[in-house]
C-alpha cells in the first residue's frame, strides 16, 4: 500500500521505497559497510580489523586513534557519520581478555551503521579519550561506562557517576569480578545509601529557578509569586 504522501505526490515520491527490515541475512559473507575499508585506507594500521556479522560491520581500532577516527568519520563528507546511538563496554568472563569500548555510528544521510570497538587491557588504566568534541549526546553516556565499569574518559567535561552516589564504594557493578549482592552487607549498603548527599556536587543553579525568576514570562512570574498551582 502506497504511503499518504505517495498518494497526494504521485509523480514526486513514486520512486521511493518504504524501508524495510533486511532478511535471511548470513551470520558470515555478508556485504559490509565501504567505510571499512574506507577507513583502512585512510588510517592504515591504527585499523586493526574488520568484521561483518549478521550483516553488521564492526571495525576494531587503535584505542589511541579512536577520536582522531570518529572526528574524520563525523566531519568527512563522504563518511557524515552525524549521529552517535551508544557507547558501552563488554567484559568477558575470561578475566585475561581485553576489555572492549564499543560505539555505535548512524549516518542519517547514508542509512549506514557501523560499530566501532577498541581493546582495553587490563593490566593498564582503562583510559580511552572522551568522543564529547565530536558528539555532545555522549555525555552521559560516556559517565554510565565509567560509573559502572571504571573507564576513565580524558577529555571528558564532567566525568562523574551517573547511576550510583558518587561516594559509592563498593567498585563498578558491571565488571565481571563484581559480586552479585556488592560487596557489602545489605545493611552496610542500607546505611551508606542514606548518608549519601545527591546534591552535594549540583550548584543551587542547578537545583532551583530563584536565580532565573526574571527570566520567566510574565504570567509566570504571577503563579511563582502568588503560590498557584497549576496541572494537578
Amino acid at each position: 500500500m502506497k504511503s499518504t504522501f505517495q498518494a497526494v505526490l504521485p509523480g514526486a515520491l513514486s520512486d521511493i521505497k518504504d524501508p524495510a527490515s533486511p532478511r535471511d541475512v548470513p551470520l558470515k559473507g555478508a556485504a559490509a559497510n565501504p567505510s571499512g575499508e574506507t577507513l583502512r585506507a585512510r588510517f592504515g594500521t591504527a585499523i586493526q580489523r574488520v568484521d561483518v556479522v549478521w550483516g553488521e560491520t564492526t571495525v576494531y581500532v587503535e584505542a589511541a586513534s579512536v577520536l582522531e577516527i570518529v572526528r574524520w568519520l563525523h566531519d568527512e563528507r563522504t563518511e557524515q557519520y552525524d549521529y552517535l546511538a551508544d557507547v558501552t563496554a563488554v567484559e568477558y568472563r575470561d578475566l585475561s581478555m581485553p576489555l572492549e569500548m564499543v560505539w555505535h555510528l548512524r549516518s542519517l544521510p547514508r542509512r549506514l551503521f557501523l560499530r566501532l570497538k577498541a581493546l582495553l587491557p587490563k593490566d593498564r588504566p582503562l583510559e580511552i579519550a572522551s568522543v564529547w568534541p565530536v558528539y555532545k549526546g555522549a555525555d552521559w553516556l560516556e559517565r554510565e561506562c565509567y560509573d559502572m565499569f571504571g573507564i576513565r574518559f580524558t577529555g571528558h567535561p564532567d566525568l562523574r557517576r551517573l547511576l550510583m552516589w558518587e561516594d559509592y564504594k563498593e567498585g563498578y557493578p558491571l565488571r565481571k569480578d563484581f559480586p552479585l549482592r556488592g560487596r557489602f552487607s545489605r545493611s552496610e549498603q542500607l546505611r551508606q545509601a542514606l548518608a549519601a548527599n545527591p546534591e552535594a556536587r549540583y550548584s543551587m543553579e542547578e537545583l532551583t529557578i530563584a536565580d532565573a525568576f526574571t527570566e520567566l514570562p510574565e504570567d509566570m512570574r504571577q503563579r511563582v509569586q502568588t503560590g498557584e498551582r497549576t496541572g494537578e
